[in-house]
């Protein structure tokens, strides 16, 4: 390896997707999130390796994701979980389904589906059960059917909504409230209309927590790719994010590294290059936190984390320039590396840069 990767383990996806699935009953169906480049890594690649193992839906956030994975060949129902009015064309045609979360977006939508005559089209509608993020409010339910209804082309494939603190077990009172108005209203919904939506509410911590709140179908995001608060040691981390010693400095005693010399040596000191910076997602307000692994050895990140490059400091630590550096893996993984600076593994995973080679593992 001669600059920086993220790896993407397919045997680990596979691995996690067969863990969560044994937490269900055989009827629930399985919608595996896949949104923001499959959480940082490859979403047609995910994509394509779900579908090949049987995931009944995907999820992603806007439409453009949508098409990117039809693009790609996939076939699989695709719930758009966030759609802007501006593309509710190209949802239609690349046959993907719409969340119908807000008055304004869903009076958009009916104006289309009767202009353009669409014969039918399926969608999910959000319920607001205390997120308060996406989706309707009990107070507009009503309306938002009867909306639905006089458009005849439109059919509720999803009822569902989003849990807001299953990973806080202090927050049971509250998730349960949550659970108890999701039944209340799909409830409601489903006795004004003559068939039987799938009704969806679990996410990753949902499903292992709350085992009441499965319903016809569960949403897994980042368990599949090897993160939950309570099942780490059942998951297996899908990425790790490795790179090289591009080049040893020795620097001596009283000598300043970086932008801005906001670290002097006490010392002599080697300082190891390594090719990969804030314009990759490696934050310059980590700076001061983050250590990487050369070996088994840990090295302290020194001065200011550069635009293409942060500095190491490896005196004492036997590497060449050339040598492999790891930021995180299976082992030291991606929610270790946020807690060290302060922040969660779907943030870090996220926000790499797409210039990071992405190189896919499976055996």
């Amino acid at each position: 390896m001669k600059k920086t990767v993220l790896e993407i383990d397919l045997n680990a996806l596979e691995h996690n997707f067969n863990v969560i699935s044994s937490k269900l009953k055989p009827s629930t169906k399985f919608m595996a999130v896949v949104k923001a480049g499959g959480y940082g890594s490859d979403s047609v690649e995910i994509a394509k390796k779900l579908e090949s193992i049987g995931v009944d839906y995907f999820a992603v956030a806007f439409t453009s994701e949508g098409i990117d994975l039809r693009k790609a060949g996939i076939k699989t129902p695709i719930l758009v979980l966030l759609p802007q009015v501006e593309s509710i064309k190209n949802i239609i045609n690349y046959n993907l389904e719409a969340s119908l979360y807000s008055i304004y977006f869903l009076e958009n939508f009916v104006d289309y589906v009767n202009k353009k005559e669409i014969k039918k089209c399926f969608c999910h509608f959000k319920i607001n059960t205390g997120l308060n993020r996406v989706g309707f409010s009990e107070y507009q339910i009503n309306d938002a059917i009867e909306k639905i209804k006089k458009c005849k082309p439109i059919k509720l494939a999803g009822i569902y909504s989003h849990l807001a603190a299953t990973d806080d077990l202090n927050e049971t009172k509250f998730t349960n409230s949550q659970i108890n108005l999701f039944k209340k209203i799909s409830s409601e919904i489903k006795s004004q209309i003559s068939y039987k939506p799938i009704l969806h509410m679990s996410n990753t911590s949902g499903i292992f927590n709350y085992p009441d709140c499965e319903f016809d179908m569960v949403r897994a995001g980042i368990g599949l790719y090897g993160y939950n608060n309570y099942l780490n040691k059942e998951l297996l981390p899908v990425h790790s994010l490795k790179s090289v010693i591009a080049q040893i400095i020795h620097c001596n005693k009283g000598d300043s590294v970086g932008y801005n010399r906001s670290f002097f040596c006490k010392e002599d000191t080697k300082i190891a290059v390594i090719p990969i910076g804030h314009a990759d997602g490696i934050s310059r307000s980590f700076s001061k936190n983050i250590h990487i692994m050369i070996g088994d050895k840990k090295a302290e990140v020194v001065g200011d984390i550069c635009m293409d490059v942060l500095m190491v400091n490896i005196t004492g630590i036997n590497c060449d320039e050339g040598d492999k550096v790891t930021f995180f893996d299976s082992k030291f993984n991606a929610e270790d590396f946020a807690k060290s600076v302060g922040s969660i593994s779907y943030e870090i995973l996220t926000n790499l840069s797409k210039r990071i080679e992405r190189k896919i593992i499976e055996l």
